[in-house]
């Protein structure tokens, strides 16, 4: 099981790649905050029938959870006008790769200390060699995009 959920991530990080790539190119077309609202609007519907049809009903809802847990919800708008931005100047895979650092470097964090009610995982020098890698594949993407552009 631990395998599909492996591979399950992998396929919604494949789909970020084509969200990236498409938002970029939509958001020079007709605007930023445009192609941030269409994104968030056509998921809102989408979840909103899977909900109806799919979900069954909770005893609480989401209103009584502590207020903190709300916050996720506001996360993804920095990251969907990030990425609309960043892709159409440095390319998807640097803003990709960029993004999952910035996500690893965070979820480091949050393993380290236990944020968010989340069991605590001790750093460990294979999770900062894992990170010291990627950073060094994201300075190479960037750095290949820049000779790249100066051809």
């Amino acid at each position: 099981m631990t395998l599909v959920m492996v591979l399950l991530a992998v396929l919604g990080g494949a789909t970020l790649s084509v969200q990236s790539a498409t938002n970029g190119k939509l958001g020079i077309q007709v605007g930023v905050f445009h192609t941030a609202f269409l994104t968030f609007f056509l998921g809102m519907l989408v979840t909103g029938l899977a909900i109806l049809f799919f979900e069954q009903g909770r005893e609480i809802g989401l209103m009584d959870v502590p207020k903190w847990q709300l916050m996720g919800a506001f996360c993804g708008v920095p990251y969907i006008l990030a990425m609309v931005l960043a892709v159409k100047r440095i390319g998807a895979a640097t803003a990709t790769v960029a993004v999952i650092f910035g996500q690893l470097l965070m979820s480091l964090l949050i393993d380290n200390f236990g944020w968010f009610g989340n069991q605590a995982i001790d750093f460990s020098m294979k999770r900062v060699m894992a990170a010291a890698c990627l950073a060094v594949a994201l300075y190479f993407i960037y750095s290949s995009n820049k000779a790249q552009s100066q051809k």
